[in-house]
């Protein structure tokens, strides 16, 4: 008996099993993708309108360049030099750092006060707070314009010593090199505390009110009460105050330059008035003034971050979850 063998037809196979390191690739593929889509976008404005310019600046300083003909006089430190060895430049980056703690040392304190106060309940309140912030709303050209009308020599605020019997006290307020910066000052005091003011608001009404009720019970007075529970608990918003208020410090311009200009004889100038002021015509130059603020500032964050902030960074940074 022959036996013959016949080839059944070949079965056929299921999907192959997908490999756990396809579907992760996959997955993190995925990922960027959509990291791409929504944060390129932001990226490319990013660095366009920011890196590249002060890469830009920071190329344009070692030239001596008036901006029209080709960057061919490599001048390489000559344009710090000449900064730093200028008593007006030094004396704007002075200027900047007295209006910074002063800043600090009053305009914080001043904010925190009438934050408290208005933090009660108390009759006018919403129209107090409507009236502390519209300075801050007001544009710096005509904020600037008018109180460089106002402290004119025959300005309204002349005029008012001069009705009320103060006359002796009248003088050139923004053309005394003595006293301009400080003139200055209360200027940039009546202009952007309303922002300070606001921020501590915000602030207090993330204080528990559980805490002062209990404080009370105890017998805590109320300074007791805002000194050891209140402000405290503000730290966080402070310190972020602060961190604003120092980068506004550092630079400030606008204000300056339509109240001012930087006079009289460098009295109120800042380093960013100093650079528009001197590095008209001469880009090689004043793109060193602008690396040379962007140096300040960015020195005086990081040192403000690492030291101050601290702890406020610390819990806000978080580690990725696998």
């Amino acid at each position: 008996m022959t036996s013959t063998t016949q080839a059944g037809p070949a079965l056929s196979a299921g999907p192959a099993p997908t490999r756990p390191h396809q579907t992760r690739r996959s997955r993190s593929r995925r990922k960027w993708l959509e990291i791409g889509l929504f944060a390129g976008p932001a990226l490319i404005v990013f660095l366009t309108f920011v890196i590249l310019p002060i890469v830009l600046a920071a190329v344009y300083s070692f030239f001596n360049w008036n901006g029209l003909t080709p960057l061919e006089r490599f001048i390489g430190f000559d344009n710090y030099v000449r900064a730093l060895t200028d008593s007006l430049f030094l004396g704007a980056i002075g200027n900047n750092f007295t209006i910074l703690f002063a800043s600090i040392l009053v305009q914080g304190p001043l904010a925190i006060a009438i934050a408290l106060l208005l933090n009660r309940k108390l009759r006018g309140r919403t129209f107090i707070r409507a009236a502390i912030f519209v300075p801050y709303v007001l544009a710096e050209v005509i904020a600037g314009l008018s109180w460089k009308l106002l402290l004119s020599p025959r300005g309204g605020v002349n005029a008012l010593l001069e009705a009320v019997g103060l006359g002796e006290f009248t003088q050139p307020w923004l053309a005394n090199p003595d006293i301009a910066l400080w003139v200055m000052f209360g200027i940039l005091t009546w202009k952007y505390a309303g922002f300070a003011i606001l921020l501590m608001l915000a602030g207090l009404q993330g204080v528990p009110e559980e805490l002062q009720e209990a404080a009370q019970i105890d017998g805590a007075s109320w300074w007791q009460i805002q000194w050891h529970i209140t402000l405290p608990l503000l730290g966080p918003t402070i310190r972020i105050w602060v961190f604003l208020s120092m980068i506004g410090s550092l630079q400030l311009f606008d204000m300056v330059w339509v109240t001012t200009k930087g006079g009289p004889v460098g009295a109120t100038n800042t380093m960013a008035v100093y650079m528009i002021q001197y590095g008209q015509g001469q880009p090689g130059y004043g793109s060193a003034i602008a690396v040379i603020l962007f140096v300040i500032s960015l020195i005086v964050a990081l040192l403000y971050q690492r030291f101050i902030m601290r702890r406020d960074l610390a819990g806000a940074i978080t580690s990725g979850v696998r």
